[in-house]
Order: structure tokens, then sequence, then C-alpha cells
């Protein structure tokens, strides 16, 4: 029984090898993840000139004197990071020094001799060393030493201890099976067992449970986008109350959220001289509406919060040690409390459709949420010019650009300007300023969007009532630097003509018909060859060709189908066999009159041809359902920089699309965001058409989070909805009468036979 037993490595070495792997495996991901590394900017940013305004430059400084703590944290980061390593070091040199405790027994090493020794030689070994080593002797006396020459003599000349040893490589047959326990020495000793036992309990059974409960407690009140969850109920409640609901209503309801209350939220400073300066501010401000009863819009926090917003929205400056600290952590806070209020009303829009709510919320009042988001980022009012989000700009400058030669509306017809009639428009300016002002213009957006429908689950791609119809929006950003510069090379022409071709001109059902809004693909300005570009196709020269082509492809699968039926009828004789019904498109497409005539070649040709383009449109269907069904949260959000000096903190470019019916004011998806667009994005819009046939009007809105007005675009398409298949039997679901009853007959015999009865019974 001797391989039943166990014994512990007493003397703690293997603690050095677990030790070492459990710092290798926390060491090596940290110093990947948390080594600082400094940021790499693309060559086009660094090339591109910084803003110097005012704004700007208060906004940089302001952010600089955060820089201290975070290169003194990157120190210490680096620090700790280096002493791990140098513990790493002294580890792998600890376990190098460590003696292993297996050694192979071998008793020809243990009296010194070779393995060819005979049993002679053995014996005068034996004698030799048990001389000189037995324990009488004072001097050289080795008790453990005599046990093992012993031992090793007896394994080299007794024949059973030999074989133990050959076999089990010890004379005294199997050992005990023997663990390290991966711990150090101390820790088992058993005069340290109490200390051990209360450091355990202290650990696992005190500090463990508080420090999970006071995280599970701080966390449950936070939802996924970390917006309080009383908040939430806030926003339901109050968009569920207000279904049409106005900007200013819109500001009341942001400025009543939680994460301004202190008792709510612990990182809320209440000041005593907010009791002077809030009434103050309260007296420059027009439509607080400071009177309303609701709560908890009366409250104090929440009257401060509509303050300070309305005061960022005219740019009001505040004193910097306490209210404009105050409005800075509100800003903050701002953009993922929208995205939560749009995200609500999507889903209020969404239980309005199943009738689990009585109204839904109007498409005016996620876009008013929306544009509450564009004012809060560029500090501007509800009807303020867009010229406003330049540097520099004033009310008289704004005047120069309505009253010119030729006078601007937009951000984009500046940049589409000639540099001789743009620099007369900022007259009032200096170079430098100049040069601020056309710095911003070159990194903002010009997004060109595109849109195709389809029903991806039909054979036909016909949208009939209640099929989901996909649409997908492909985005293409560029930015307004190219207008500037004048360049617009001859490919990126003819595409945007095409575009417009395709867009004009619909599909022959009427399926698709779209008219991009006022700031799509308009002819430029400064193109002077608009109107006299690419002649467009003859409309029914193309669908001629297109019904011609249908017509052979379809002329191929009759063709296909009868000689197949002719194989069958040679082998298993003739056979009654209904024609397939042809497509009704097919019938429509071949003319009176038309003659289709195919050979034997023609008909395998286009057989193999038609079987090719089916595969690969089953091929190209099934790659764009598995491609993206919004993937877009697992990239980063990392786009393109915003200039926006009045916002505490730096902002990259997000926006929301979604799908819309303006004549009913309703919306058709819900809004998603899209925090990666650098150059293009291709994203999916699914919805169900409408359950009554007919020809339905739809818009896809693509709207920023952080510009104003200027540079949301929208597409208007129309659909043409038929009427559904109806649903056809599989002949393998045609049971007939009697075999059903047959199945009936089986069943109750089944039934009367039991398991538990026996032969004699059965009979």
């Amino acid at each position: 029984m001797a391989g039943m037993q166990f014994e512990y490595d007493e003397e703690g070495g293997t603690f050095y090898y677990f030790l070492l792997s459990f710092w290798a495996l926390v060491l090596f991901p940290a110093t990947y993840y948390l080594w600082p590394r400094s940021k790499k900017e693309d060559d086009e940013e660094k090339k591109k000139r910084a803003c110097m305004c005012l704004p700007c430059l208060v906004k940089q400084k302001r952010l600089k004197e955060t820089e201290p703590w975070v290169k003194a944290k990157q120190k210490i980061l680096k620090i700790i990071l280096l002493l791990g390593w140098v513990v790493f070091a002294l580890l792998a040199y600890k376990v190098s020094k460590v003696q292993l405790d297996y050694v192979e027994y071998d008793p020809f090493k243990e009296l010194e001799l070779d393995r060819a020794a005979t049993t002679a030689e053995i014996k005068r070994a034996y004698r030799k060393l048990s001389l000189i080593y037995h324990p009488d002797k004072e001097k050289t006396g080795d008790p453990k030493k005599f046990m093992r020459i012993a031992k090793a003599y007896a394994a080299l000349t007794d024949e059973e201890s030999r074989n133990n040893w050959k076999e089990f490589g010890n004379p005294d047959g199997p050992g005990v099976t023997r663990f390290g326990i991966a711990l150090p020495k101390w820790i088992v000793e058993r005069e340290n067992s109490l200390w051990v036992l209360g450091v355990y309990g202290l650990v696992f059974m005190i500090i463990l449970p508080v420090v999970v409960g006071i995280w599970w407690y701080r966390s449950i009140k936070y939802s996924g986008d970390q917006v309080l969850l009383d908040t939430s109920r806030l926003y339901w409640y109050f968009i569920n109350k207000t279904p049409n609901m106005i900007l200013r209503r819109a500001v009341m309801i942001l400025a009543a959220s939680f994460e301004f209350d202190k008792f709510h939220n612990s990182e809320v400073v209440e000041r005593p001289s907010d009791n002077e300066q809030i009434p103050a501010l309260m007296k420059m401000l027009p439509h607080m509406q400071e009177k309303n009863k609701e709560r908890p819009l009366c409250y104090p926090y929440s009257v401060k919060a509509r303050a300070l917003l309305m005061a960022q929205f005219q740019r009001i400056d505040l004193p910097p040690n306490d209210q404009d600290i105050d409005r800075q952590y509100i800003l903050k806070k701002c953009p993922y409390l929208i995205n939560e209020m749009i995200n609500i009303c999507a889903n209020q829009v969404s239980m309005a459709m199943a009738g689990r709510i009585h109204k839904a919320p109007r498409l005016d009042t996620i876009e008013n949420i929306m544009k509450l988001s564009q004012m809060t980022i560029q500090a501007v009012e509800e009807k303020s010019s867009p010229f406003l989000q330049l540097p520099h700009m004033t009310n008289d400058m704004l005047r120069q650009l309505s009253r010119g030669k030729k006078p601007v509306r937009c951000l984009k017809d500046v940049a589409m300007l000639k540099e001789e009639d743009r620099r007369p428009l900022f007259r009032s300016l200096g170079d430098d300023e100049y040069l601020d002002i056309i710095s911003v213009i070159a990194k903002m957006p010009d997004v060109e969007m595109t849109i195709n429908t389809e029903v991806l689950d039909d054979e036909d791609n016909s949208v009939t009532a209640g099929s989901i119809v996909t649409v997908t929006v492909i985005l293409k950003r560029r930015p307004l630097e190219d207008l500037l510069k004048g360049e617009r090379t001859k490919k990126s022409v003819e595409e945007t003509a095409k575009d417009g071709d395709e867009e004009i001109e619909g599909d022959e059902n009427g399926e698709k018909e779209v008219v991009e809004g006022a700031e799509g693909n308009a002819p430029s300005v400064w193109d002077k060859r608009r109107g006299k570009g690419k002649k467009k196709p003859n409309p029914e020269s193309r669908k001629a060709q297109y019904k011609e082509r249908k017509a052979k492809a379809r002329a191929a699968e009759m063709e296909a189908i009868n000689k197949l039926q002719k194989e069958k009828e040679e082998q298993n004789g003739p056979v009654k066999q209904k024609s397939p019904k042809p497509k009704k498109v097919a019938s429509e497409e071949v003319e009176e009159g038309e003659e289709v005539e195919h050979d034997s070649e023609s008909d395998e040709e286009g057989n193999k041809k038609s079987t090719g383009e089916d595969d690969d449109e089953d091929w190209s269907k099934f790659q764009q359902q598995s491609k993206k069904e919004n993937s877009l949260e697992t990239k980063i959000k990392e786009s393109h920089p915003v200039h926006c000096p009045y916002f505490p903190t730096d902002k990259h470019e997000w926006w929301w699309l979604y799908m819309a019916d303006r004549k009913r004011h309703l919306l058709i998806t819900a809004p998603v965001q899209i925090c990666s667009l650098k150059t293009e994005e291709e994203i999916q819009l699914k919805f169900c058409a409408p359950s009554t046939p007919g020809v339905y009007q739809y818009s896809v809105h693509l709207r920023s989070d952080s510009y104003f007005v200027d540079f949301d675009k929208f597409v208007n398409f129309k659909i043409d909805v038929k009427k559904a298949k109806p649903v056809e039997d599989h002949p393998q679901w045609d049971i007939s009468d009697d075999e059903d009853e047959h199945d009936h007959d089986d069943d109750v015999d089944t039934e009367d036979d039991s398991d538990y009865d026996t032969e004699d019974d059965s009979e």
C-alpha cells in the first residue's frame, strides 16, 4: 500500500515555480496594455494648422493644466512596471537555483563503481566505504551515508532488491507518491496555522464580500451607458407624457437628470455662492420657466443646471472657479444623457407600434433632442447662424456674408468659392484670423450618402406586404479641404453623375425612386460644366435591354426544364406533369411577336450561365446578411476631431442614422449611432413593409451630434409594396384520410401493448 501514501514538499521549492508563472501571466499583458505610449497622429492631422482663436487657446490651456497629472501618472506607471520586471528577474534567478528534489537512484554511483563492476569489486568497495562512513567511526562516521551505501550493496547483491531497482528505480520497491505544494514553507508549519487561518478569513470572508457588495451597490444604479436608472425612468415618464416635445422642454428634462443632483451623485458640488450667483444669472436668460411646478423640474439642482445650459447656448462668461467648473461638469455628461433620451424615444416608438403604449413620440421630438446635442457642443442657440461655428465670427461679419456679391448660405458654399471671392467676405479680419477660419472649414466633413433597398430573402427581390426590407446605406466622408483646393477628379464627377442618374431613374417596377435632399449630391457652384456633363442614357432603351436580357435567361431556363423532362420520359415512360407557371416579370418582359430561338449548345450554355448567376446571387446575399448586422459596436469610437472651443473636452464626430416617414411624423428605424466614420461606412437598416399594398415614401436621415445644421443629410426614396404571395402547401404535408386512419389504428395498437405486459397478457 506504499503507493497510496502522500508526502508534501516541506522545503517549499515548488512555490517559486508557481509564483514565477503567476507573475508572468500578470506582468506580460499588463506591460503590453498599460505601458504609456505617445499618441501617433496622422501625418495629415499634423500638417493641418491648429486654430488660434481665443476660446481655443483658453481650452488648450485648461487641458494642459491636467497634463502634469497625466505625465505624473505615466511616470508612476512606468516605475511600477519596471519594478515588476525586476521582481520577475529575481524570481527567475531563484528558480534556477532551486535544487530538484527528485534524483534518480543509482547504487553504482553510491559505491563509486562503474556499471560493469563484478560482484567481487562490489563487495570490496562496500567494505572500503563502510570502514570510512560507519557510525562507530568518530571522525569519518556518517549514518546517512552509511545507510545509502548499505542500501546500494543490498540492491546489487540481493536478487529481489536488484529486480526492484531495475523495475521501480528503488531497491525497496514502489515508493510513495510525492506532491510539491505551491506554498511557502512557513505557511504549512504548525506554529503559524492560526495566523494563516486568520488572514484567510479576513480576506475571503470580510474584505472580499465588502468590496463586491460596494461594487454591486454602485453598478446596479447605472445602465450599460453609465446613465443612472433613475434618470432613464425620468426620461421615460416625461417623453411619454409629452410625445410632441419642443426644444425648450427637452432642455428642461435634460437639466433635471439625476446626475446633477447631490443626493444621487456624490461628485456634484453644492456651493454657498449659488444662492446669489444663480438668481443673477437667471435674470440674464430669457425663457427660463423657473415658475414651472413639475417635479423634479422645479428642484434647485434642476434650475441651476438649466441656467448653466442656457448660458452655454448664449456663450455667457461665468466665474471660472465655481460656476464655470459646474458648467463643464454638466457638459461632459450631456452627450451620454442625450443619447439615452434618443434610445428611450426609439423604444417608445417600437412599443407604440406593438400597441403597448398609447402614443409614440413624434419625429420632431427626436430631432429636437438631436439638435440639442449640436447646440450643447457648439454653444449656439436654436435659430443661430451656422457660421457661428467658425472662429472670430461677429454679427457684423454675418451681415457681410449675406450681403456680398455672392451671398453664401452654408459653410459648404464658403468652401466652394474661389479665393478671390472668398477673401472679401472676411475683409474685416487679419491674415492670421482668416487662416484660422480656413483651417477650421478644411477639417469639417462633407458626407455623401447613397442607399439601396432590397428584400434579401425573396427570389425576385420584390417588396411585398409585411416583408422585411433591408436599406443599405453607404456613407463616404471627405473633408471640405478638397473643395477649398478646388481639386475634384474626373472620376469622382462621373461617379456623382452616375449615382444621380440611378437615383432619378429608379427601377422598372417603381420600387425605388431616390431624390437626395438639399445637402445631397447637387452640382457644385464652382463647377462650370454643371448641367452639361455626361449625357443621360435613354430610360426606354435601357428598359428594353433589360427585358431582352431577362427573356433570354427565362428561355434558357425553360429549355433546360424541357430537356430534363424528356430524359425522364425516356427512362420511365411518359409522365403527366404540370408545366411550371412562368413568373409575372417574364410574361411582361416578352413582347408580342418576339421569337426566341436556341440550339442545343446555346441551351446548355444558358443553363450553366443561369445556374452560375443564381449561385453568385445567393452567395452575395449570404455575404450581405453575415457581413454586418450593424457591427459598429465592436469598432473603436474614434473618427475626426471637432472644432468645439466652448466644449470642455476634445470631441470626435459622431452621427445618427435613422429612417423616417415625414408625412406621418414617425420614426421607422431606431437611430444607429456611428462613431467610426473616417472615410467610408456601410450600415444596414431593416424595417417591416406596410401591410397594405401601395407606393410609400420614406427618407433616410444622417444627423451630426457635433456640427450645427449645415451637415445634416437626408435622402428620399419610394417603395412599391405589392400584395403578399399566397402560401403554397408542400406535397409532403398532404396526408390523405386513409393514411391518417391507418396511423391512428397503429397508435391504438401500440397503446394497448404496455411495456409492463407479459407475453401471455399480450397474447
